[in-house]
């Protein structure tokens, strides 16, 4: 059953792909172009191309292609995807734009034709004579008289295919130079790096020799075939400037395996914080093989926490859990194991990646969660399907007495592109309510 639905899903999307591909074919190639010529050809040709290399993208990495390959049908095949999304968008409100463009033409047009001509008078046709023997009239037999014909009666105006073609290529041009530069700006927002985001917190437990204590939370960095050590090492860069006093990478921080990777995530050795660098597993780790990573990690100086707790001299307790993407493994959360046995008086900080544990979270009387795994959406609406399957997409907000932090992440999954959700690192700041 479980194959069945899974094949289905597949059918489904690849039918819908499909037509929205046939759509963007319609709109932008064969309204544009002459049946034949070079330009459909090539056009027909591209929108062929384009989502075969998506679906390389996608499959790629799963598929164990090499590297190098991946990379080569990254940038492409994830661009396109966002392209396509923004084409299909500004297409779809061209429908609305199309009639009333139309209309406009067809005033214009009419108010520039030339007056019509006076008509002309009737020709009245003779009678012909009757034939010997024939009856009289006009028509042999019909006893109709000859009749008038005016010249130009009943012609009707008709549409010009001319003004049809400049509308289609004003209404596909202005979708498409909307898409690519919406894409351009979002992808220049991704590689120019995630910019600080500054939060204060009050925690009534934080004692007031905390007040003032700063975690840097980043999550989402998503290394990759497009994103590799230079997206890294700006992270580090940001991360090291604030001077924070602690660091949490909050999981996803890789898509592909440590062979690959590997180098990739080598500057986050660099990273530097009085008390220590901290990392909990997200869904994509498991995707890419969690305890390759976990190790790792460890090896270049971050100190994963699997449904864990350490104790800060601060003067709270710092909890991590693993991702619930690990339950098919038989590992997941585990907040017994992590917050079960702790003295409540102090300040808990729970790491989890995904916001959906917060309900757990308030059960075992943590005060503060940070998460990531939303993007914020990443590419807008998608920010609406977010909130449908998170508590919460991005910022703070409370749960009982648990509040929830949701970083909109460092990188970029799949296409490297964010539209109305900017990349962060966040600068929580925790205040004592003593101080």
């Amino acid at each position: 059953m479980g194959v069945f639905l899974l094949v289905l899903a597949l059918v489904v999307v690849l039918a819908l792909l499909g037509a929205v591909h046939w759509y963007v074919w319609r709109r932008l190639v064969r309204d544009v172009t002459a049946a034949g010529s070079r330009s459909r050809t090539i056009g027909t040709a591209v929108v062929v191309l384009l989502p075969l290399l998506s679906l390389a993208a996608l499959v790629s990495s799963g598929a164990g292609v090499p590297f190098g390959l991946q990379q080569a049908v990254a940038w492409p095949g994830f661009l396109w995807l966002a392209v396509l999304l923004y084409l299909v968008l500004g297409l779809v409100v061209g429908e609305a734009v199309r009639p009333v463009l139309h209309r406009v033409l067809d005033r214009r047009a009419a108010r520039s034709a030339p007056a019509p001509a006076p008509a002309p008078a009737p020709v009245t046709v003779p009678e012909a004579a009757p034939a010997a023997g024939g009856g009289g009239g006009g028509e042999a037999g019909t006893g109709r008289d000859a009749g008038t014909v005016t010249p130009g009666a009943g012609t009707a105006a008709r549409f010009d295919p001319s003004r049809r073609l400049f509308v289609s290529r004003v209404v596909g041009g202005s979708a498409a130079a909307v898409a690519l530069g919406t894409v351009g700006y979002g992808t220049h927002g991704v590689l120019r790096g995630p910019r600080v985001k500054r939060v204060t917190v009050p925690l009534a437990k934080i004692p007031r020799a905390a007040h003032g204590y700063r975690i840097a939370v980043v999550s989402d960095i998503h290394l990759g075939p497009i994103l590799g050590r230079a997206h890294t090492q700006r992270i580090v860069d940001a991360i090291n400037a604030t001077q924070p006093d602690l660091i949490a990478v909050v999981g996803d921080l890789v898509d592909g395996t440590v062979e690959n990777l590997g180098p990739a995530a080598e500057p986050l050795a660099r990273l530097r914080a009085r008390h220590g660098s901290f990392f909990v597993t997200g869904n994509h780790e498991y995707f890419s093989g969690a305890d390759a990573w976990v190790d790792h990690v460890r090896e270049i100086g971050l100190h994963p926490l699997r449904n864990e707790r350490v104790e800060i001299a601060a003067g709270f307790d710092l909890a991590g859990v693993d991702d619930i993407a690990g339950e098919r493994e038989g590992k997941g959360p585990d907040f017994v194991r992590a917050l079960g046995d702790r003295d409540r008086t102090r300040a808990a900080v729970l790491l989890a990646h995904q916001p959906v544990v917060i309900h757990d979270a308030v059960r075992h009387g943590v005060d503060l969660q940070l998460s990531g795994h939303t993007h914020g959406g990443q590419l807008w609406p998608g920010n609406y399907l977010a909130e449908l399957a998170n508590p919460t997409v991005a910022g703070l907000e409370r749960y009982g007495d648990t509040q929830l932090y949701v970083s909109r992440g460092a990188g970029a999954w799949g296409p490297p592109v964010r539209v109305g959700a900017p990349s962060d690192i966040t600068l929580v700041e925790l205040a004592s309510k003593q101080a």
